[in-house]
């Protein structure tokens, strides 16, 4: 049996854990630099505030709601789902971490007749020891037991705890999921499927074998069908392999100059590099794209999106590591070589990313025969490991290198410096983190209200 760990509402529940005067209060998380909303509490939902809505227009289409608004918090959430991963690390037999808010797990040394009591457990240690509400599917394969886990999330009766165990429970469940909400269905071939008439799991199902395959020649969509069906075909190395890792961001205004343009992309191959470190692994190429646009999600937001009147350009170059690293100066140097070499001054940017490739496992490197830095990777490695252990006890960023720092004139002429030029006018403190943030109580607010 397999089993996945969803927490609900997953960047609204972190909020709400040191905010409990917002249970019951319609709320909702932004993107980078404030743009759209990417997350909504169900009170929120059931006001119809949609999912990429504008901030701007929360006041306009809501006026006179009261709406808990928050910046994207990054930090906070990684470590509270971190401390929820912990949790199922002790509970379950083996599991793979799928995303910021899902774990998949391996239950085969749980009797079956002990699974549902022990999902409906896990859900409660969570509640009780981090504060978040998590939802747990239950069923013979990955693919269903993600259609399970939103029954647990949709309906009270399964006590944050549904299991598919039998071909009647699963084909219950698959008549009630439309077919877009199935796993590894895209939305292209959703629209397709509802043209063929396919319009919820269970319809798709149905269909054979031979016609799934005609149709499609698509061995993902082939799985999918396989799972549904109730086998097991979605190999477990499916899940973890990554072939790329990319961080980019929509800017707050426009960027015109080469060294602030340059200071983001720093920031991006840094967080590039701090992500293949957390998962031993370490990539050959880099990567980097700028665009005078932004991403379509938010054009209505941007002061040069689609404009005809500015002049449009967008480049995506990339360049190959002597050796293999996760470390952050040679990523960093890579990233701002290749921006030095496709940057065209004139234009005004909105939009850049860095892509790391060519992603290995960190314990078997190829040194170059070439490469007489030996000795210098060995140090870059020693480097990277205090400034994360630093960084993970103090505070994301609390130190960074000189590149992804950038000096920007106040008012008054005097030069100030930011390392991150990320627009979060509604951020939350991070208390679990930042030694500056930590909650005070006060003693006295009891003896004032008596």
């Amino acid at each position: 049996m397999y089993g996945i760990a969803d927490l609900d509402n997953c960047y609204v529940s972190c909020e709400r854990v040191f905010r409990p005067d917002l249970q019951g209060v319609p709320c909702v998380v932004l993107s980078n630099n404030d743009g759209c909303i990417v997350a909504r509490s169900n009170e929120a939902k059931k006001m119809g505030i949609k999912e990429g809505t504008p901030y701007f227009q929360l006041a306009q289409h809501f006026p006179g709601q009261k709406i808990a608004v928050f910046s994207s918090n990054y930090e906070l959430y990684g470590e509270l789902t971190g401390r929820v991963v912990s949790i199922i690390r002790q509970e379950t037999p083996a599991y793979f971490r799928y995303s910021i808010d899902e774990c998949f797990m391996y239950l085969d040394g749980i009797e079956l007749d002990k699974l549902q009591t022990w999902g409906e457990n896990l859900h409660k240690r969570v509640k009780r020891e981090v504060g978040l509400p998590i939802s747990i599917g239950l069923a013979p394969n990955k693919t269903l037991a993600k259609i399970a886990s939103k029954l647990a999330k949709k309906f009270e009766v399964y006590k944050h705890c549904c299991m598919i165990d039998t071909d009647y429970k699963r084909e219950k469940a698959l008549e009630w999921c439309p077919i877009e909400d199935v796993w590894g269905i895209g939305r292209r071939y959703s629209a397709k499927l509802q043209a063929l008439g396919c319009k919820t799991a269970l319809d798709f199902a149905k269909h054979h074998n031979d016609w799934v395959r005609l149709t499609f020649n698509n061995i993902n969509i082939v799985r999918t069908w396989q799972e549904l069906n109730g086998e097991d075909a979605v190999p477990n190395e499916q899940l973890a392999k990554k072939k790329s890792i990319c961080t980019s961001r929509s800017f707050n205004g426009m960027i015109s100059d080469f060294e602030t343009l340059r200071t983001h992309v720093a920031n991006y191959a840094s967080r590039c590099a701090e992500k293949l470190r957390m998962q031993n692994t370490v990539a050959n190429i880099v990567g980097v794209f700028i665009n005078t646009r932004s991403a379509q999600r938010d054009a209505c937001l941007s002061k040069n999106a689609f404009r005809e009147d500015l002049a449009q350009y967008w480049n995506f170059q990339e360049t190959r590591l002597v050796t293999p690293t996760s470390s952050t100066v040679p990523i960093v140097q890579a990233a701002s070589e290749v921006l030095k070499r496709m940057f065209i001054q004139g234009y005004q940017y909105k939009k850049a990313g860095v892509i790391v490739m060519g992603i290995s496992p960190d314990s078997s490197i190829q040194q170059d025969l070439f490469d007489v830095n030996a000795e210098q990777i060995q140090k870059m490695r020693r480097l990277d490991k205090v400034v994360d252990r630093i960084n993970r006890m103090h505070g994301s960023e609390t130190i960074v290198i000189g590149a992804q720092q950038y000096t920007k004139k106040d008012g008054k002429g005097k030069a100030d410096v930011f390392a991150n030029a990320i627009k979060h006018d509604f951020k939350s403190p991070n208390p679990t983190t930042r030694w500056g943030d930590i909650m005070k109580l006060n003693a006295n607010a009891k003896k004032k209200k008596e």
